[in-house]
């Protein structure tokens, strides 16, 4: 079965870093889009980045445009949000699914089947 595994979270000060790994399984990588996708207390679910099925396109919502990164290896089914320069309002649980995208609406949440089971990313002194 397809499955998708994050790791990276945890605490960082504001204007840190942290590299977010989505770790995928049971399917070809360079089948599926992969996002990048958070929750907050509070707040509606929000696309952060994606990326197409070979990486020739990516989408970034606009509070993290210059900050974040998506990447992919295809050859070790893994996907990369690297986020600099982070904030408080960064916080929330991160989840990366896979599914199947067009460029058009490649960071629309209903459009993704698989999910993983998230990694908290807190941003605090």
């Amino acid at each position: 079965q397809l499955q998708l595994v994050e790791s990276g979270g945890g605490l960082v000060e504001p204007g840190g870093s942290l590299r977010l790994s989505c770790a995928a399984s049971g399917f070809a990588a360079d089948d599926y889009a992969i996002g990048w996708f958070r929750q907050a207390p509070g707040r509606e679910r929000e696309g952060v980045s994606c990326i197409s099925s070979r990486g020739f396109n990516t989408h970034y919502a606009d509070s993290v445009k210059g900050r974040f990164t998506i990447s992919r290896d295809n050859a070790k089914n893994t996907v990369y949000l690297q986020m600099n320069s982070l904030k408080p309002e960064d916080t929330a649980l991160y989840y990366c699914a896979a599914g199947r995208t067009t460029v058009m609406a490649l960071c629309v949440s209903r459009t993704y089947d698989y999910w993983g089971q998230g990694t908290q990313v807190t941003v605090s002194s």
